[in-house]
């Protein structure tokens, strides 16, 4: 790997993790959501400082040509994120539902003492 295309690539890992950095200072993003991201820039920041990392790690896996391990590592944190969020989405899918029911059962009360106070007011 030529030093401009190293350059390039530590300068967009950083820019990576400046960017989750702000999104988080400036409250668009929360910092338990944040982890995996952090981990996907330190890895790239990593992959971009270590130059035989990439080639050692596609040995271990098998994989003959480097750059294909690239996109398998890609791939597994995208798994990784994918599976986060969908637990997320999970986990305030039943909240909402509660939440929903919730607000049913106070709509409810509510309905009722209006109708009791009425009565009363009549009698």
């Amino acid at each position: 790997m030529s030093n401009r295309i190293e350059l390039f690539a530590i300068l967009g890992s950083l820019a990576i993790a400046f960017a989750i950095f702000e999104l988080i200072r400036k409250g668009k993003l929360q910092e338990k959501y944040s982890l995996l991201w952090f981990g996907s820039a330190l890895v790239l920041l990593v992959l971009s400082c270590w130059k035989n990392l990439l080639e050692i790690i596609a040995n271990l896996l098998g994989v003959y040509y480097a750059p294909s391990a690239l996109f398998l590592i890609a791939a597994f944190f995208g798994i990784l994120l994918a599976l986060h969020f969908t637990l997320v989405i999970s986990e305030l899918s039943e909240k909402n539902k509660t939440l929903a029911q919730e607000v049913g059962l106070l709509s409810l009360k509510i309905d009722l003492l209006e109708k009791k106070k009425q009565t009363e007011e009549t009698n």
